[in-house]
């Protein structure tokens, strides 16, 4: 009531216009009543799976089967400097505007973008090899939100894409829903589902992630949030939780503690913890904040998130969602990345941090400067970060000190984070600023 009365105030007032809409009651829905068969699916078709989903779906840390250092004829040689003009295999331009991560797959990289004119959401497809353009399929035309209903910073294509290897799923705020969308190879639509609707306050952020034939897909809200598992072949709801009224823009993360697998996400004050077969929560913990935007990682036995809004923390829990350590911390919208030794992160402001992942002993930390929204990768031994003015930091990934390896310039700016294609990495980045602002790819390997 009090919440109620104070909204319709402030409305009254001009100070607030989102965030107090109707609530849309949230219908949860069991696997049972679904009758949803959900099977491994892997196969020999899934073998070509470089960077399937956002962050790689491993946490964004790659060992490669040769170190860097290897001397061998077939070691993997990833650069750590690079120009517009140097050590680029290709670029390719990119319509729109969007915050998608690439994704790798076979010999596609894909990303979701979004123009105003004309009114439309869409997949873009570029050959591996050369960059050249693939396909484009246009998801949506019209229904975009309206701008008072999506941050200045944020896009109406945030989400990065997920592949199991012969399909493509992405998702979207259109028409106040969420719709999670499955293409083809060739990009052909193969269905549609519209999960849920979505009162929005800042847009929508959540990439889906997979889990044998189910794709997960969240959607916190202040108007009714939700978890939901979906037969990737039909799209068919296999399984729906409720997620409380919170406006959050964490994705999930599949993560296995313990031998077991779970989906760890935080927002609304908590990280829980769900069984990704059936949706039922397997533990939840009071932590963080009320809105995080970046994604929980883990070892073999702790899970790490940091985050958020209006408090900050950066934590360790256990397979049990028991707290290990935390501190004052806050990394809001870049994630967190581990060798399984050390935790590194960014802060949104630029500094690094390093931290011993069993007591949260603070190694070092590093004022890098800038503004920083894309999450970092960790390839080998190296720890890769772009800022918000296109610069792309290279540093060790070492517990002893902050070592710099290089500073390199792509474009004029990065929210994006990149992709690994075994020996190339792809960027997404803006060129220029303003109305004439543009967007790129750029595949960066060895020449």
């Amino acid at each position: 009531m009090i919440k109620s009365f104070l909204c319709s105030v402030l409305v009254l007032a001009g100070l607030l216009t989102l965030g107090c809409g109707k609530r849309t009651p949230v219908v949860e829905v069991s696997v049972d009543q679904s009758g949803v068969t959900i099977e491994d699916i892997a196969d020999a078709e899934t073998a070509d799976l470089v960077w399937p989903q956002w962050r790689g779906g491993v946490g964004g840390r790659v060992v490669t089967e040769t170190s860097s250092t290897d001397s061998t004829s077939d070691a993997v040689s990833i650069p750590t400097s690079w120009s517009a003009e140097s050590n680029v295999r290709w670029q390719a331009d990119v319509p729109g505007r969007g915050h998608s991560s690439p994704i790798v797959v076979g010999d596609l990289v894909l990303i979701g973008s979004s123009t105003q004119e004309p009114p439309e959401q869409f997949v873009m497809a570029y050959d591996l090899n050369d960059g050249s353009e693939r396909w484009k399929t246009v998801v949506h035309s019209g229904g975009l939100p309206s701008g008072r209903a999506v941050h200045a910073k944020a896009t109406n294509a945030n989400s990065t894409l997920a592949s199991d290897g012969t399909r493509f799923v992405t998702t979207h705020l259109n028409g106040e829903h969420i719709w999670v969308t499955a293409l083809g190879l060739d990009g052909e639509q193969l269905w549609q589902k519209d999960i849920g609707a979505f009162a929005s306050r800042f847009g929508y952020a959540p990439s889906p992630i997979l889990y044998k034939s189910l794709v997960i897909v969240t959607a916190d809200n202040g108007g009714g949030g939700y978890l939901v598992g979906m037969d990737i072949r039909s799209g068919e709801i296999a399984w729906r939780r409720s997620r409380g009224n919170n406006d959050s823009y964490s994705s999930p993360a599949l993560v296995a503690l313990d031998g077991t697998d779970q989906v760890v996400i935080t927002g609304g004050n908590r990280m829980a913890s769900y069984d990704p077969a059936t949706g039922d929560l397997i533990w939840e913990t009071e932590c963080i904040s009320d809105a995080t935007c970046g994604t929980a990682i883990a070892t073999g036995d702790h899970v790490f998130a940091s985050g958020g809004y209006p408090d900050k923390e950066t934590l360790c829990l256990d397979a049990n969602g028991e707290k290990v350590w935390s501190n004052r911390t806050k990394l809001y919208e870049p994630s967190l990345v581990t060798d399984g030794t050390n935790l590194f992160g960014i802060t949104d402001d630029g500094i690094a941090y390093c931290w011993d992942v069993v007591d949260g002993t603070q190694h070092w930390k590093k004022r890098l400067g800038g503004k920083f929204s894309s999450s970092p990768l960790i390839i080998n031994d190296n720890v890769y970060v772009s800022d918000l003015s296109g610069n792309d930091y290279v540093f060790k990934a070492d517990a002893d000190k902050y070592e710099l390896v290089s500073k390199n310039q792509l474009g004029d700016d990065c929210y994006a984070s990149p992709a690994f294609t075994g020996d190339a990495l792809i960027y997404r980045v803006g060129i220029g600023k303003g109305p004439q602002r543009s967007e790129k790819l750029f595949c960066i390997a060895a020449e």
